[in-house]
Parts: C-alpha cells; structure tokens; sequence
C-alpha cells in the first residue's frame, strides 16, 4: 500500500465497504460523541469521514490535534447507518473506523478558519492566503479556473489554432495604461518593458506566415486597481490572418458560448451569432459601452417632447443645440416613494436631483412636476411613446449626453436593479462594434485615439484623407457579458503608410512612430497579410463563471487593492548593492513635514 494513501477523500463509495484503506488530509472538522472522535478528513478531492474509538491507538494524539493538522489514517471502510447517511457528500454513505493513524504535520494556532467560511478581513486573507485557498468556496474556485483554461485551450487547438509563446521583456510603449519597467544591469540606464498585452508580437506572427495564434498570456499594466482589474492579468490572446471582422466573430463565439455552457451551471447562454451594437447606439440606450441586457431597459432621446416649451427647465436646456433630454423608463415603479429614493440616489452621485413622471393612484394619472407642466395631454402622449402606463414611471436626464451618458446609463442600471427587472441567471453576450477611430482630448484640445491605435480605420486611407476625423470608424468590437467587458479586438491596420497617416492625426510624427514601432512598421514593409483579432480575459471569464463580483476570488495569489502583496510583502525595498548593479539611484518623494 502507499505509504500516504490507498484513495482520496473524496472517492470512496458504498462499494468500497469492507476494504482496508489510508488516507492522507487535513482535519477539517472534529467532533466528540459520547468518547468517539469524529472527523472530516479534507484533501484537494473531497471529505470522508473517520471515526476514532478510545482503543484506536493514537487516540489521544487525535483528542488533541487542532483543526488543519495534516495526518495519514489506516482504516477500515464501512457502511452508515441508513440514518446517519449524508445525501449531500459523494462519500456520505461510508465512513473509516481508523485504525492507526500518523500526525504528518501539527498545525499551529490559525489566524482564519478553514471550516465554515465566515467572512473575514482582506488584509488578514491575503497575508495568509495558503490558508485562504483552503477554503471550500475559493478552492473550488482556483480548481474551476484551471479547468476553464484547459477546455479553451482544447476548444482553440480544435479550430485549428496553434498556441505560441511571446516575449515577457520587451520595449516600453507609448499606448494603453504606464508600463512596468525592468532596469537592465548590461544596458545601464535603458530599461525593458513587461507587456500590456502581446499585441505587437501577434501581429508579427501573423506577418511570418503562421495565420492562426493563441496564447494564455500574462499581461501588465500599472494602473490603478479596482474589483475586475488587476496589475496583472491572463488573457486569452487572439490573432489570425486573411480574416473579415465577421471571420474573427465566427471563430471566437464558439469558444466562448461553449466554455459558459459547459461552467455556466444550466444557465441559458445567448446563442451565436451574437448580437451586434453599434457603439454609438449602445450609448445611446444605455449610457454605456458595456451594458447588461439582461436590464430590459432602453433609454430614449425625447427631446422633442420637451422643445419650445411645456416644461421650461428643459426647454431653456433644449435651446443649445448639442442638448438633448433622455427618457429611462421604469416599469413597475409608479410610486411617489420610488421617486424620491431615486432622487435621493441622485444627489449623492452629485446630481442636482432627477426629473420623475410617475402614475399617481391619488390622481388616477401621471403625476410630478414635469407632469403638472407639460400638461395631462403631452404628458400622456410622452409616456404612450415609451410605453409605458399605469403602475410605471420615467426617469429624465438632460443636459449634453456627452456630460450626462453615463449617469443615465448608472440610474438605467439602479432603476433596473431596484426594480428587480434584471434576469440574475443567464449570461447575456453581445458584440460592441463600430467605435470611433479618433476622440477629442477636452483637455489639450487635440485629437486622440480613442481605443486601439492599431486598428484600420473603416475606409483606410481615403477615409483617414477625407474625413472629419471624429467622423471616422474603426474595425474595433468588444464582447460584453453581463455588464462586463471581456475583450477588445480590431482588424489590424497592416499598411505602413496607412498607419503613419493615423498616428499622424493622433499627433505623432512620423520619426516618432518609426522610433517606437519601427520593428513593427519595417515588417509590414515586406508584406503583411490583413489580419486581426482579440483577447478575452481569463480573470474575467472566471468570475462571471464563479458567480463572483472581484476577481480576487478567482486568482491564486492575488496583489490587494493597493497592489501589494502582503504574504511575500511585495513590492519591497532592495539593497544598495542591488541598485549599484543596474546603475540607479532612488530618488523618493520627500513627504511633508
């Protein structure tokens, strides 16, 4: 027999009575009945149950063992009692009467439990994350996540993928969020780059011939963090060559319907084709470029409702042309309290309020300031347009939707959310098309670009010569699931001349774009294919699967908020010798007296 093990805790069944057995695990529960000590015996498999009796040599080593101490046990497997018998573990009809049994490791004192999952404070999980990871619930997350890469890995192999392996030191670049930078000790005073993404080095593979890649890639970006970011993150990166926008949907949909179907637990997952949303149409609707459908809620622009009078705050608005009012219905939220709840809410995200309509029973019809000044006829007309009736209510926001989208598309999301009108238990896909090419910088008052700068614009270089650059759009797409981003992608630009030309009206000369892209721009000199693609993130995917809302919860050994390790203390002060060998002198900020 193996010295540690015969079976995990978590295989043996009713079939296996009578047979002599070891286990190995950690205690995860104790009970005492009566002079018997129980125990739940926990591995990465499972839970079996061991029964001690005070003859058991060891007992006493037992009595005393604190929970997560590791042990091997040598037992015999036997029956429950039909009364005792757990439905609810796979090995809930057996238990081992032990034996023997040999203490492995003696756990000290713990500073969380294992058993029971109370909620405890971040600092104290993360310090002790090993402990953490003990956890039924996240275990049962980290196992899911490996399994979730295994079956895209399988899935993109299956489509004819091959899966390649990109450069983790690389130069720093101009684009995205700050680079982490590495010094490097034989180039003093020149410094490697980590990757916000491979995204250079795909489309390369895809100039040297190779047409379809993927990787799992680890990707780094100094930014700040928040519950679904990370400074560091694994995407499922994507790129394939002689390939339309709609090539690259077809490819990528089945990948991803698949996995949410296979992990999704039965929930329905919206079938592909995907549906299609402009950008600007997504704005539009839901004040947002990755809105939730499961919220049935649309938004509407009803200006027009509101022009040249009737209620004169808006249409003192309305006289600026670039103004608009945007309607957000409310089914089912006809009640003066809702209102003021929603008002209230309003307030505190720095709103001066929020303009209501609402069906009043007193009245036997709408009800509200804007309803008192509109009057009854256009009031009704108004909520008739956005069909709405008894019981219902509408939300306005005016102003310029510039300003404003996306605090119609917050109060969208509350009035949907508090109205329990969104659909908890289905995961919702759509494609987010269409974005602009350029935006303008408020600030410097320069145009920009406003996604991925290596993206062909819809029209290549006529547009880019003849168009308003604002007017121009992109070969750019997301996916969207459940309110969350989990990608972006674009058709590549692969003309050298047609890139200049982009980055020209970004801002960037030509001498500082072939400085930056050089390698890049010298190969699409020498004949590139059209190619793109995309890149889902694995930490993301998880989470949606995991039923979580950080995907803290899905990552081994994650930083914390303030991006810091706190089990290994990371980031960490190094010693002057260090510092010596790549040429660098610290430089702190004085902190104030």
């Amino acid at each position: 027999m193996h010295p540690y093990r015969s079976h995990t805790c978590g295989q043996l069944r009713a079939v296996d009575t009578g047979k002599t057995v070891r286990l190995s695990g950690w205690i995860h529960r104790k009970r005492d009945h009566g002079g018997l000590v129980f125990i739940d015996l926990r591995d990465n498999y499972g839970l079996t149950q061991l029964v001690f009796a005070p003859e058991t040599p060891g007992f006493a080593t037992v009595e005393r063992l604190r929970a997560e101490s590791v042990i091997c046990v040598e037992g015999e497997v036997v029956a429950r009692t039909p009364d005792t018998v757990n439905p609810n573990l796979p090995t809930g009809e057996i238990e081992v009467q032990a034996k023997g049994v040999d203490v492995l490791s003696e756990a000290a004192e713990l500073p969380l439990p294992v058993f029971g999952e109370p909620d405890y404070p971040e600092e104290i999980r993360l310090k002790h994350r090993y402990l953490d990871l003990r956890r039924e619930t996240l275990h049962r997350n980290i196992l899911l996540r490996s399994q979730v890469i295994a079956s895209i890995r399988r899935r993109m192999t299956d489509q004819g993928f091959n899966e390649f392996q990109t450069p983790i030191l690389t130069a720093s670049s101009p684009e995205g969020a700050r680079d982490f930078l590495v010094p490097s000790r034989l180039h003093a005073g020149k410094f490697y780059a980590l990757p916000q993404a491979p995204q250079q080095f795909k489309q390369l593979l895809m100039v040297a011939g190779f047409d379809r890649y993927f990787q799992i890639a680890p990707c780094f970006r100094d930014e700040d963090l928040r519950a679904d970011r990370s400074l560091e993150f694994y995407q499922l990166d994507v790129e394939m060559s002689f390939v339309t926008q709609e090539d690259i949907f077809a490819a990528i949909e089945p990948v991803m319907h698949g996995v949410f179907e296979e992990f999704g637990d039965g929930k329905p997952v919206t079938p592909y084709p995907f549906p299609r949303i402009p950008y600007r149409e997504a704005i539009a609707k839901y004040g947002s470029d990755k809105p939730d459908l499961r919220n049935p809620i649309e938004m509407q622009d009803v200006s027009d409702h509101f022009r040249g009078g009737g209620f004169g705050l808006f249409a003192r608005i309305l006289e600026d042309a670039k103004n608009a009012v945007w309607a957000i219905p409310a089914p089912k939220g006809g009640s003066r309290a809702f209102c003021d709840r929603m008002n209230s809410w309003a307030q505190g995200e720095g709103q001066p309020g929020l303009g209501y309509i609402f069906w009043s029973e007193d009245q036997g019809g709408w009800g509200g300031p804007i309803a008192k000044n509109l009057g009854a006829e256009k009031t009704d007309g108004l909520m008739r347009a956005l069909g709405l009736g008894q019981g219902d209510a509408a939300f306005f926001a005016a102003g310029d939707p510039k300003v404003f989208y996306k605090f119609a598309g917050a109060a969208r999301t509350k009035v949907g959310t508090d109205l329990k009108l969104v659909d908890e238990d289905r995961f919702e896909f759509v494609w987010i098309v269409d974005f602009p090419m350029f935006e303008l910088n408020e600030e410097s008052n320069h145009v920009d670009f406003s996604h991925n700068p290596f993206s062909m614009p819809q029209g290549e270089m006529e547009a880019l010569q003849t168009k308003d650059p604002l007017d121009i759009l992109a070969y750019q797409y997301d996916i969207v699931c459940n309110g969350y981003e989990l990608c972006s992608g674009a058709v590549r630009n692969h003309r050298a001349d047609v890139m200049i030309k982009a980055f020209e009206i970004a801002g960037y000369s030509q001498q500082v774009v072939e400085e930056q892209f050089g390698g890049m721009l010298n190969a699409f000199r020498y004949g590139a294919p059209p190619h793109g693609g995309l890149a889902p993130g694995i930490d993301r995917i998880v989470m949606l699967l995991a039923g979580e809302s950080a995907i803290r919860e899905v990552i081994a050994f994650p930083l914390n908020q303030q991006g810091q390790d706190l089990m290994m203390s990371a980031p960490s002060e190094v010693e002057e010798r260090q510092l010596k060998e790549l040429s660098l002198r610290l430089a702190l900020p004085i902190k104030p007296a």
